[in-house]
């Protein structure tokens, strides 16, 4: 059974730092794609903004927004993908997902294009459950 749980969220002052985990279950996340994604207050599901991703050389492609603060990376020992969050400011306060691309492709060397990503839930077809991230000022 496939399942991905993140874990990590909590209240942090402007300037602080969190490190997310996504513990994947049920397949090997280093054979597919894995992604951050976040979805702001009032924002609907559909709204949920592409963050970082990685790809099978451990190439990372982030948005604009996060580049230089957030960095990902994996544990394929333990199958866990991360998202370490440095220099938090309020706007990236959001429930933080993980997800996988379980489809036919295995996961390319380079990641997609974060900027360009779109399309129904970015093509990915399993999620977890969020992990909230707020940040004061």
């Amino acid at each position: 059974q496939v399942k991905l749980v993140e874990s990590g969220g909590a209240t942090v002052q402007a300037g602080g730092s969190l490190r997310l985990s996504c513990e994947a279950s049920g397949f090997f996340a280093r054979s597919y794609s894995m992604a951050w994604f976040r979805q702001a207050p009032g924002k609907e599901r559909e709204e949920r903004e592409a963050v970082a991703a990685i790809g099978s050389d451990g190439t990372t492609s982030y948005a604009d927004s996060v580049k230089g603060r957030f960095t990902i990376s994996e544990d394929n020992a333990n199958n866990t993908l991360y998202l370490q969050m440095n220099s938090l400011k309020p706007e990236d306060t959001a429930m933080y997902y993980c997800a996988a691309d379980l489809g036919d492709d295995l996961r390319p060397p380079v990641p997609p294009n974060i900027a360009t990503m779109g399309g129904p839930m970015f093509g990915f077809d399993y999620w977890g459950q969020g992990t909230q991230v707020t940040v004061s000022s």
